[in-house]
């Protein structure tokens, strides 16, 4: 089974958090923040404004930094996704 986005939604895998910090500390599992960089894994059509379609800004496989609290977790096949508006997209990583 596969994840369809539906309208301006897009659908992130969120990309691992980081072991050790700058400083060469290891840190623990509940100690690790999630990470608010993800891939994008992908794309709804886009949103329809004033009976127009607006076309994403995104594709799959992109990269992209998304607000801290955004979304919602689903599960799929055993992998945690982020579903997400294409508003709460902050930037493309380049």
């Amino acid at each position: 089974m596969s994840l369809r986005p539906l309208g301006d939604r897009v659908v992130l895998k969120q990309l691992e958090a980081e072991e050790t910090t700058a400083g060469g500390i290891i840190l623990t599992s509940q100690s690790k923040e999630k990470p608010q960089e993800a891939e994008v894994i992908a794309v709804g059509p886009g949103a329809v404004v004033d009976g127009k379609l607006v076309p994403m800004d995104v594709k799959a496989g992109d990269k992209v930094v998304y607000s801290k609290y955004a979304g919602t977790e689903v599960k799929n096949d055993g992998e945690e996704y982020i579903i997400v508006k294409q508003g709460d997209i902050l930037a493309v990583v380049e």
